[in-house]
């Protein structure tokens, strides 16, 4: 079961940063494009950010194109998400798993892997 653990979510003003951990224990990511994804309340759930298995290809969402950057560390075996210049609407539930490949922002129907638990990440004063 491809399942990968989130953390690195909190409370944080906006403006502020963080930065959000993907990771892998059961499995080797390096021959996966992995996705994040976000759910806010009452919404579905939405692609943000989606890298190739090399690390070669990134993909962002519109509303955070220039303030989030996606990265990868096969050799820690995590995937992570700098998120930057937070907003309220940032708000949500994130989310990572293996998708089938980054050829575009990805949507719950490129994923292959189970979902996680997420990570809360609330933007607020």
């Amino acid at each position: 079961q491809l399942q990968l653990v989130e953390s690195g979510g909190g409370l944080v003003q906006p403006g502020g940063s963080l930065r959000l951990s993907c990771a892998a224990s059961r499995f080797s990511l390096d021959y996966y494009a992995i996705g994040w994804f976000r759910q806010a309340p009452g919404k579905e759930r939405e692609g943000v950010s989606c890298i190739s298995s090399s690390g070669g290809i990134t993909k962002y969402a519109d509303p955070v194109k220039g303030r989030f950057t996606i990265s990868r560390d096969n050799a820690k075996n995590t995937v992570y998400l700098q998120m930057s210049t937070l907003k309220p609407e940032d708000t949500a539930v994130y989310f990572c798993t293996t998708i089938s490949s980054c050829t575009a922002v990805p949507t719950i129907f490129s994923r292959f892997g189970s979902w996680g638990q997420g990570t809360q990440v609330t933007v607020s004063s």
